[in-house]
């Protein structure tokens, strides 16, 4: 008997009792349907962390800090001439000799200041900050109108701001604020752009709200303006970081390090705040959890599964008491064990592959209804599908196994007789 003919009697068969093939098919269905919703889950809380840790600009990054960096074995000999020697705080113009390195994807610099706004009630403090555009551009925070500082201000530090979405709402309501004037105790600085609210936490995501929030509450100026007005020596605050990958990091610290120290007479009066080391340490905690999560949701899948193959065995047996006069004139008229045994395992197989398949629309449509709530994309990850197919798979074999083969051993003329 052919398998062509295997596969057309095993869907006619299937097809006559829709109703308990459809009840056979459940357990498998959700166990698929289990394993598939198991790792799109896990597999979109992964990409959600990934994507908003690089949206807030901490991946593969360092800050730079002015004060007395770590001491080693390399640099402990050079201690006492260290003390010797003038440190000088990080500058303005570290920041623009760091800037043409090629293994920086992304630097800026900060200056930070309290200030009392005159035109606020009670005059209340606001945080000034200067830095420039790629700070905004780290941490994914985008204009609501206006613009960003351009190539001229931020060199001839222009007494121009940007202001952050909050401070606009709170000191300008509905009005818009470009070409107004913030005036702070001694400075007064012309609005050219206002930023939008926070759209990294827009989807009920809270990532870092706190400090974004205040972020958004400040108003910025440009890094060379900062520097100028702010502070003595055109000093700034810190210098942010970032490499193009992780495998780029330690190349990048490495070159900044002798670059700083050349700059800074070899005195390592500078230190590194690791955020991007940090960072993949989390990386590597959340990446633990998720695999024991991913455990033991395979293994309630795995009894989904194993309930469902049982049923599947059940109604495969039922089904040979039956089909009893089938294979009785099957082999009266030729048929082998064989054919009868590849007959009833076929059936399994499809019964099998059948539930995989509705298991998979199933998960696609609930992973569609549930990113559209929460307006996220949940993928269907091939992994996930090819493992539910796999093990649906190898439930229909096991479970048509013993069926199948006592299918075959049945005598012909007892089997003619079965009914009689």
């Amino acid at each position: 008997m052919k398998i062509r003919e295997n596969i057309r009697s095993s869907f006619y068969s299937i097809f006559s009792h829709k109703v308990r093939t459809s009840l056979t098919l459940i357990g498998i269905t959700i166990g698929v349907m289990a394993v598939i919703l198991m790792f799109s889950t896990i597999f979109g809380i992964k990409t959600l962390i990934a994507d908003n840790m690089e949206g807030m600009g901490w991946n593969n990054s360092l800050i730079i800090q002015p004060g007395e960096g770590e001491t080693t074995a390399a640099n402990r000999r050079f201690r006492f001439s260290r003390l010797r020697r003038e440190a000088k705080p990080l500058s303005y113009n570290d920041y623009i000799a760091l800037k043409g390195f090629d293994e920086i994807k992304t630097i800026y610099g900060m200056v930070e200041n309290w200030e009392r706004n005159r035109q606020s009630t009670g005059r209340r403090w606001t945080q000034l900050r200067a830095t420039n555009v790629a700070y905004f551009q780290s941490k994914t925070y985008h204009l609501k109108e206006g613009r960003f500082f351009n190539a001229f201000e931020e060199s001839n530090a222009a007494k121009v701001c940007v202001v952050g979405y909050h401070y606009a709402q709170s000191h300008f309501g509905k009005t818009s604020p470009l070409g107004k004037d913030v005036n702070f105790q001694n400075s007064s600085y012309r609005i050219i752009g206002v930023l939008d609210e926070d759209k990294l936490n827009s989807k009920g995501f809270n990532f870092n709200t706190w400090e974004r929030t205040r972020d958004l509450r400040a108003v910025y100026i440009p890094l060379s303006t900062g520097a100028k007005y702010l502070r003595n020596s055109n000093a700034v605050d810190f210098i942010y970081i970032q490499s193009h990958d992780a495998a780029s990091f330690q190349s990048m610290k490495t070159s900044v390090t002798q670059l700083l120290l050349a700059k800074h007479n070899m005195a390592r009066d500078f230190s590194f705040q690791d955020v991007g080391s940090m960072m993949l340490k989390i990386n590597k905690e959340m990446d633990e959890m998720m695999h024991k999560w991913s455990v033991t949701l395979m293994a309630i899948a795995g009894i989904s599964l194993f309930v469902g193959g049982i049923g599947l065995f059940s109604t495969l047996l039922i089904s040979i008491n039956e089909r009893m006069m089938e294979i009785g004139i099957r082999k009266s008229i030729g048929a082998s064990e064989r054919d009868i045994f590849g007959l009833f395992l076929s059936e399994s197989l499809i019964l099998s592959i059948i539930a995989a398949m509705q298991g998979i629309l199933l998960s696609w449509l609930i992973i569609t209804v549930a990113s559209n709530l929460i307006d996220f994309s949940f993928d269907i990850p091939s992994r996930g599908v090819l493992i539910g197919i796999g093990f649906s798979t190898v439930i229909g074999l096991f479970s048509g196994i013993y069926p199948a083969f006592k299918a075959s051993k049945i005598d012909p003329i007892k089997a003619i007789y079965y009914l009689d």
